[in-house]
């Protein structure tokens, strides 16, 4: 897909959400390629679609597309490797019913690896497919069968501390230079939403300036319903950058804890702080879970029955991509003290598909994605939230069991895994040695921490000995809680290169820049 085709569609989906058409090719062609047996504007009370399109964990046949609609409708699409669909593929979906929120997922297969393609989505009226909404435009790439370069985009940590999308930046201020690398997909490492952080309208910054915020409804307090967590979600998809953004790059989701609420863990019972009249955490996850799904297109790649989302997404030859769940068999946070390994942070099932499919691997690279970083110490008040605890001895409570996938991987010969992570809102690299650690049974790697994506900035945050960390770059802001309007938000960028197979991590900035590049060489022992 050439730069001017990718600029099409994110024209096209700030166009939408602005209520504007922007006469780009892409949209003329749209415009032309619409059967007349399904006209994109039917007088009457048709179904629109309000949040835009979204694809999700795209593989090399196929993957997961998404919208919403504003009432009961059929979701259809077409997807083409011709940007005037001239060639398009129908692809029917399921009825959106209130049940859902109007939120459907289309699955899409049959397609060919490590190609570019359009997709288009509608709504229809179910009874009358005459009567349907606008075409919505998208685009994605599939994964590679063979050796070929991947470019691929990391961060979290999305309207938190009080700062929202904001219309002066068009929504979220990082999102148009995160559109410009042009990745084969995002990887959204946790805090997909603050459902925790409700917002007010302005901000006033320590200089005076003023912070503007989209505010709805379900953003005035914290969400404790159903109705309240779907808010959450459909709350960042008014950024219209944001939204033009996910239209254009695949998304590959986990959560942490701000999905449900601040550092939570299963069977915490909140404290009657006057905030929460549902002070069940289990109660207000599962819903939270249920509108995850809803709102962020994930495939059914995952193997837990119990509804976790951990999952492995190959990308050829060159990358396999291990997507962890560590919050939802995370236990209570306690001084992180215990001398005995529980599964406390990955649960034991995890842990072993984790190594099991470690071990198939065929893949040059296995690329790890955590949703909490392992040598960082984050505190919750006098206890532990993180996988250290700051002692720098022997593993104990989680750093356990993180010690037996690292001793796994050393056993299983594998040293070209790379670890990525988010969670702190500031971003880093760093290097584990057993040179310099605790616990030596483990082989080197590397850990690269992005974020946040518009939230407030922290950190930097202390390092913990016991896995031999060291901090080779680290890029935070003056103060606590720094707005999005002074910078210091991050993301994260890996390529991949085809023929000489060597991983590149660079640090980017909120407009793009690069802070901090790492290459490593595959080991082929």
């Amino acid at each position: 897909m050439t730069s001017l085709n990718r600029r099409s569609v994110l024209g096209l989906g700030a166009a939408a959400g602005a209520g504007l058409v922007i006469p780009t090719t892409a949209a003329a062609h749209a415009a032309r390629a619409v059967p007349t047996s399904a006209p994109a504007f039917v007088r009457g009370n048709r179904p629109t679609l309000t949040h835009g399109v979204q694809s999700g964990d795209v593989g090399a046949r196929g993957g997961v597309l998404w919208s919403r609609a504003d009432k009961t409708s059929r979701l259809v699409a077409e997807i083409s490797t011709d940007e005037s669909f001239r060639r398009a593929r129908p692809v029917s979906g399921p009825v959106v019913t209130a049940k859902s929120d109007f939120t459907g997922e289309l699955k899409v297969d049959g397609l060919e690896a490590g190609r570019d393609y359009f997709y288009r989505v509608r709504a229809v009226d179910p009874d009358d497919p005459r009567r349907g909404s606008a075409w919505e435009l998208g685009r994605l790439r599939t994964s590679p069968s063979k050796s070929q370069d991947i470019r691929f985009l990391w961060s979290g940590d999305i309207a938190g501390q009080g700062w929202g999308a904001n219309p002066d930046f068009g929504g979220f201020r990082i999102a148009p230079a995160m559109a410009a690398r042009e990745a084969d997909f995002f990887l959204s490492s946790g805090d997909n939403v603050y459902a925790d952080g409700p917002l007010t309208s302005t901000v006033t910054l320590p200089d005076g300036r003023v912070w503007n915020n989209i505010v709805t409804e379900e953003k005035h307090k914290v969400a404790e319903t159903l109705a309240e967590f779907r808010g959450q979600y459909a709350y960042n998809l008014l950024a219209d950058n944001w939204r033009a953004f996910l239209a254009q790059t695949p998304i590959v989701a986990q959560w942490d804890d701000h999905e449900v609420t601040n550092n939570w863990y299963p069977g915490e019972i909140l404290p009657d702080d006057g905030r929460y009249t549902e002070r069940r955490v289990d109660v207000l996850a599962a819903r939270a879970k249920q509108a995850f799904h809803e709102y962020i297109p994930v495939g059914d790649a995952s193997p837990d029955p119990d509804g976790r989302i951990y999952r492995k997404l190959s990308y050829g030859p060159l990358m396999d991509l291990f997507v962890l769940d560590m919050r939802t068999h995370k236990d209570a946070n306690t001084t992180n003290a215990e001398t005995s390994a529980d599964g406390g942070v990955l649960g034991e099932r995890q842990t072993r598909w984790l190594l099991r499919e470690l071990a198939a691997s065929r893949a040059t690279w296995k690329v790890i994605a955590a949703d909490l970083p392992i040598g960082l110490i984050v505190p919750d008040g006098p206890l532990q939230e993180g996988i250290s605890q700051g002692d720098g001895g022997a593993p104990l409570g989680r750093e356990l069991d993180i010690a037996k996938v690292l001793t796994g991987l050393k056993r299983l010969g594998i040293r070209n895994h790379v670890w990525l992570t988010a969670d702190v809102h500031y971003t880093a690299a760093h290097s584990y040695s057993p040179d310099r650690a605790a616990y030596q049974d483990f082989d080197p790697f590397w850990e690269f921490v992005s974020g946040p994506l518009n939230a407030g900035a922290f950190g930097p945050n202390k390092l913990d000995a016991t896995f031999g960390p060291a901090a080779e770059f680290v890029a935070a802001p003056p103060a606590a809680n720094t707005s999005p309007a002074d910078g210091f938000q991050f993301f994260g960028e890996v390529e991949i290169d085809g023929r000489t197979q060597q991983l590149t991590v660079t640090l980017r900035d909120i407009d793009g820049g690069a802070l901090f590049t790492k290459t490593l060489d595959p080991s082929f022992r």
